[in-house]
């Protein structure tokens, strides 16, 4: 499929975005990674019949890794409830850890910048999510078990949220929901899909914020991203609802 930019949907603020965009462990399968807790397949049921309200209080009060003994608190997710868009990133920072909320940080920033050079913003037909819900210590990688602990929700808040087209923000990211090895700059540019939904893979914007070179490439997977999104078929309109 081939890239395409797009002048007809780009809004006025787009030069000033743009320039604040600066034009910027082994993975293994979730089948093999254990996870500190019994009947695992009965949580996986459990969790994947939940509503929103359950789910939320679910994974305030999970404790099925060791990723629970040091956060100060869960991170769900935030945004519209019956978007188009689904972001995908790793796991919570150190501000998204004491706020509740993905992508506050730095790398937040920049994510909102994305967003609106495509016309889009936080909360309006955009949900953002991560791999896990819980801060690794230090913001390493997490592990497959820990990542294998929060699948569940992620599949249920795909479930839930039946968005039209998802983006996975760098690698892990992207390992999770394809459940393969995956290199970012060989994913980057092609139509993958998750469950019968599109899905574009790009680099995570923290990545960006040390590897300036690679925004234009960003910049390219979010046309890539919007044209991808306008050439899907119409849905039927649902009210939104923000979480």
């Amino acid at each position: 499929m081939s890239k395409a930019g797009g002048g007809g949907f780009l809004a006025s603020r787009r030069p000033g975005v743009l320039r604040e965009m600066g034009l910027a462990p082994l993975w293994k399968s979730r089948a093999a990674a254990p996870v500190e807790r019994g009947k695992e397949g009965d949580r996986a049921s459990d969790i994947a019949v939940m509503d929103w309200d359950a789910l939320r209080c679910s994974v305030a009060a999970c404790r099925a890794c060791e990723l629970c003994q040091t956060r100060k608190q869960a991170v769900l997710g935030v945004g519209d409830l019956a978007p188009d868009w689904l972001f995908v990133g790793e796991g919570p920072g150190a501000e998204e850890d004491e706020r509740g909320e993905p992508f506050v940080g730095q790398a937040g920033k920049l994510l909102d910048a994305m967003l609106a050079a495509i016309d889009l913003e936080r909360g309006k037909k955009v949900y953002i999510a991560n791999t896990v819900k819980c801060r690794p210590p230090g913001n390493r990688t997490p592990t497959p078990a820990e990542t294998a602990a929060c699948w569940p929700y992620l599949q249920r808040q795909i479930a839930l949220l039946r968005p039209r087209l998802i983006v996975a923000l760098g690698k892990p990211a992207a390992q999770t929901l394809l459940g393969r090895e995956v290199k970012v700059g060989e994913a980057r540019g092609r139509l993958f899909e998750h469950q019968g939904i599109p899905l574009i893979v790009t680099y995570h914007p923290a990545y960006l914020l040390r590897t300036l070179q690679d925004k234009a490439k960003a910049w390219e997977d979010l046309c890539f991203a919007r044209a991808t999104l306008a050439n899907l078929p119409e849905v039927s309109s649902t009210v939104s609802t923000s979480l």
